[in-house]
């Protein structure tokens, strides 16, 4: 089971994945390729079980196979939760009720629609950090370049989805990834593990993604004494209001939003101002 979950964490085919359909109505049956003479369409055809590939590095997988995955990769991130790798084959391998609910979200809102329409990406390559970094204090711009780094921390780390039978769906996932920081910059959490926790909560009431859940439930046990009872207190409640009084923030085109203020992005989208607490 770990040599399956790190070969699919890292871009190989697992063996698990071999000889199985993926969804049924997502992933289809490639019969367009022409078969050489010497067989070779035919091997590339059985490496993917024969089915297509409906966006680059998709892997297709039945649902016993997702099952065998986030039974897996669950167990491996609640033992390392910062292996990020296994939190991705989690997210997408249990997403399949949360993600097409994010999507018409997304559908429903002029913002959202536009995003899911442009598909723009968060990664250095499309941000200019010098033009960020220029930007006033307190402006949203400026305090993710702050965020990033103050936490040492990359966009450029976050994974490309893998097991989500869905070309659209799995922007939605790649979406909700590239704004994770901007999570912390809105919430104003650093990325240690209590600040990771309290994200987790209000990101599983956001999304109601199960990875977000598990976080959420099984991060804390990690924690001091002091900072459980901070966060029992204190952090979880207030996470927990600002995700149920929040608009959806996959509706929010950050890229264009650089220049407000932190403040005004919070009151526009309904969260509640941190409390005055250490984390």
């Amino acid at each position: 089971m770990r040599q399956l979950l790190l070969r699919a964490a890292r871009a190989g085919v697992p063996l698990l994945l071999r000889g199985g359909p993926a969804h049924p109505g997502k992933a289809r049956p490639s019969h367009s390729e022409p078969r050489g003479r010497d067989g070779r369409g035919q091997e590339e055809e059985e490496e993917m079980g024969g089915w297509q590939q409906l966006y680059p590095g998709h892997i297709p997988t039945s649902s016993l196979q997702k099952a065998l995955l986030a039974a897996g990769s669950a167990v491996m991130a609640l033992y390392d939760p910062y292996r990020h790798d296994m939190v991705a084959v989690l997210g997408e391998t249990t997403g399949c009720l949360a993600l097409p609910n994010l999507r018409d979200k997304m559908k429903n809102h002029p913002e959202g629609y536009r995003i899911l329409q442009e598909r723009p990406r968060i990664r250095l390559s499309t941000l200019d950090m010098a033009r960020l970094q220029g930007l006033p204090e307190g402006s949203l711009g400026r305090e993710y370049v702050r965020f990033l780094e103050d936490n040492k921390v990359s966009p450029d780390t976050r994974m490309p989805p893998k097991f989500v039978d869905d070309e659209e769906l799995a922007y939605v996932i790649q979406r909700y990834r590239e704004v994770h920081d901007l999570m912390h910059t809105l919430l104003g959490m650093p990325t240690n593990m209590l600040g990771e926790v309290v994200v987790k909560w209000f990101e599983a009431i956001q999304t109601g993604l199960p990875m977000c859940v598990l976080g959420a439930a099984f991060g804390p046990a990690r924690l001091s004494s002091r900072k459980l009872q901070v966060l029992a207190t204190e952090l979880v409640p207030w996470a927990i209001r600002s995700g149920l009084n929040s608009s959806c923030v996959l509706n929010v085109y950050y890229e264009q939003r650089w220049e407000q203020p932190v403040e005004s992005l919070r009151a526009e989208l309904g969260i509640l101002p941190p409390p005055a607490v250490r984390v």
